[in-house]
Formats: structure tokens, sequence, C-alpha cells
């Protein structure tokens, strides 16, 4: 989500999260505890020594607050990791927000499959009534996050934390059916026109997936086949075993904000990224999908489809990334609480780092990504 939210609503958030969920991201604490060492590849191409130096911060400074698991990717490999005590390895960690990015690829394998269609109306049966507008709106929009729905991130000024769209969609009154309360929201503004950063969005990509490959209302059907395709066309070839999508009870997959998965595996969904769709030599997502996710909106330079483009913005809030401190083609996928998978493919590097960090606290992670990264030579 956009960093510009206050510490207090990123605690509300997540203390709804842990009364619905069981967990505001904690992990039990039966889980077997690391002793906080880096580990580094005697082979790495910056030396052990300079790559410590680098990745203790994110450990060790206060002003990082709690870093949880780290993973460096460099060359297709991993090269330097590091665990919190009571964190390993083989701990899930929750994306938030980073799960956009792999709902857009999954929309991605179902345009390439002929099953969706980037630029035709999408396919929400409550769009299609006479004289709807919504019907205007396409996967595109959706993807740029301009379909011009009114939807309302999380709170901001006077807006209580509890009318805000994505507490009241996952926690409150639409947690039974999230993809129903995100398609009933009518129009604020023209589709295509209005950024507008928005979970209930990736909800509807969701939901539109789920449509395309069954005609079933049965939530436990819609579920199964949700998660036999991602895990059959996306997880398992990418060697992601850990992933786990949740879903509402209506059988949606919550595509905006929550998959777990270990922080290696989100390193190699990173990597699967950087290397434009291809696994081990196979293409599985066209190169024209992820330049698609990796060209910049047209109503935000910092934005691509379902991921964030290390390029100044030009809408009327803060800065995401670092442009200007580290190269331009640096995206990345980016959650709630300071989830961060960062691309340099000038570097050939992926960079994961989990944990909780109020979203208003973000700069000094941001100040240590651009050191890691410059540590690196460019390929």
């Amino acid at each position: 989500m956009p960093r510009n939210k206050s510490a207090h609503v990123a605690t509300a958030f997540c203390i709804m999260a842990a009364l619905a969920l069981g967990s505001c991201g904690e992990q039990p604490a039966a889980q077997a505890t690391a002793r906080g060492q880096t580990i580094i590849a005697s082979d790495a191409v910056v030396s052990k020594e300079t790559l410590n130096d680098a990745i203790a911060p994110f450990f060790e400074d206060p002003a990082l607050s709690e870093t949880r698991a780290l993973v460096v990717m460099q060359g297709g490999r991993v090269i330097a990791e590091r665990y919190a005590p009571g964190y390993r390895p083989d701990t899930r960690l929750i994306s938030w927000s980073m799960a956009k990015s792999v709902t857009a690829t999954l929309v991605g394998l179902m345009v390439a499959d002929g099953r969706l269609a980037l630029d035709e109306p999408a396919p929400v049966p409550e769009w299609q009534t006479p004289r709807d507008s919504r019907a205007q709106i396409t996967l595109r929009h959706l993807l740029h996050m301009s379909s011009g729905l009114d939807h309302t991130e999380l709170a901001e000024g006077d807006v209580e934390i509890f009318d805000a769209d994505t507490p009241r969609m996952l926690f409150l009154d639409g947690r039974e059916n999230v993809a129903r309360y995100a398609e009933t929201r009518p129009l604020e503004a023209q589709p295509g026109k209005k950024f507008e950063y928005s979970s209930a969005t990736s909800n509807i990509l969701a939901d539109i997936m789920t449509r395309s490959l069954t005609e079933s209302t049965d939530p436990v059907v819609r579920r199964d086949a949700m998660l036999e395709y991602a895990r059959g066309r996306l997880f398992e070839p990418l060697g992601m075993t850990s992933a786990m999508p949740q879903f509402d009870r209506n059988g949606t997959m919550l595509g905006g904000s929550m998959i777990h998965a270990t922080a290696r595996d989100w390193a190699k969904f990173g990597e699967f990224l950087r290397n434009n769709g291809s696994v081990r030599a196979a293409q599985l997502l066209p190169t024209s999908w992820t330049r698609f996710m990796k060209t910049p909106s047209k109503n935000d330079n910092s934005y691509g489809g379902h991921i964030w483009l290390n390029r100044p913005n030009n809408a009327d809030r803060n800065q995401v990334l670092f442009p200007g401190k580290a190269p331009s083609d640096v995206f990345a996928a980016l959650g709630h609480l300071g989830q961060f998978i960062i691309v340099s493919p000038q570097h050939r590097l992926t960079i994961v780092r989990l944990g909780k960090t109020d979203d208003g606290k973000l700069d000094p992670l941001d100040d240590q990504f651009v050191k890691l990264i410059a540590i690196f030579p460019k390929n």
C-alpha cells in the first residue's frame, strides 16, 4: 500500500488482522529459533565483510525496526540470508500487498491462455446492466489502479479507520464476499483517468480469474479451481512450494493482500520477474506481459501493472521507492508493514525483506536498500 499512511492506521489494521486471522504476522513460539547469523556464500561477488555490513543494520539498527527475514539473490542464486530469532528459512510470512504482483502475474498467464483480454471490458456481471458506465472498465484499468471505482484504501483525514474500504472488505461487513463488496462500488471518476491505489481492485481481478476457470458458485469449487491454476501454472514451476493464498468464504482468493510464503520463495518470484517470466530456460509468461507490468501507467509514473517502479511519481502523494538513488529500472512488489521484493536488473539482484515496520517509518529501510544495492557491480 502507499506509505503516506499514519502509524495508528497501520496499528489498527494489524489489530483487525489479528482478530480475523488469529495473528498479526507473528510466528508461533514453537518455531525453531535462528541465532541471528548472516549466512553468506563463499563465492559471492562481493566480500563477506562488505555484504555482512550492509545486511546487519536491517536487524540491528533500531531505526529500521523489526526485520524478520532477509534474502539476497544475485545471478540467480541465494548468496546471503538472515533471520531474526523465532524465524527460519521454512517460516511462511504474509505478503500483504506483495500479493498484488502475484495476482497480476496470474492475470498475465490467463491472457496468454486466451481466457482474458487486457483491453476488453472486464467480465464482471455486476457492471453489465444497461447504461452502467462501469462496463467501460478494462483489465488494463484495473491493473493500473485506474478503474475509477470509489475505493478508499485506508483512512485519511476525517475518515474513520472502520469506514475505509480495505478494513471493511477484509475484516468487517465485506469479508464474506470481498469481490461483491468491491464490485458493487460506484464510479467516482471516468475509467482510465485517475490513479487510486486499491486492494479491492486486486480482489476484483481474483474474482474475474476464478470465474474464467469455473462457472460454479460453490465456494469450495471456486477456491480449488483458482488454487489448482495458481499452483500448476506459477507456484510449482517456480519451486514456490510454500506459497499459500488465502480465500474468503465465497471462494475468492484474497489477491490484494494475503498470500503466505517463505522468504526464499518470495525471492524466487522476484527472480522470475527479473528474468522476464522465464525459469530454468522455460518461458512461462510472455515477455510482453512482464514488459507491460514494468511500464509506467498513464496516471502514475511510479506504478506499472500492479508493481512499483523506481521513478518519480506524478501524483500528489509521497514517493514510494528511491528514484535518483538507484537505477530507474529497479522495480518492487511492496506490502503493508514493510514487506519488500526489490529487483535490480542491472545488478542481477533480488532482495526480499519481510518484517513489521510502520508504513510511516520506511525511509531508513529505503536508505539501507540503496546501500545494499550499491555494493554490487552492475552487469
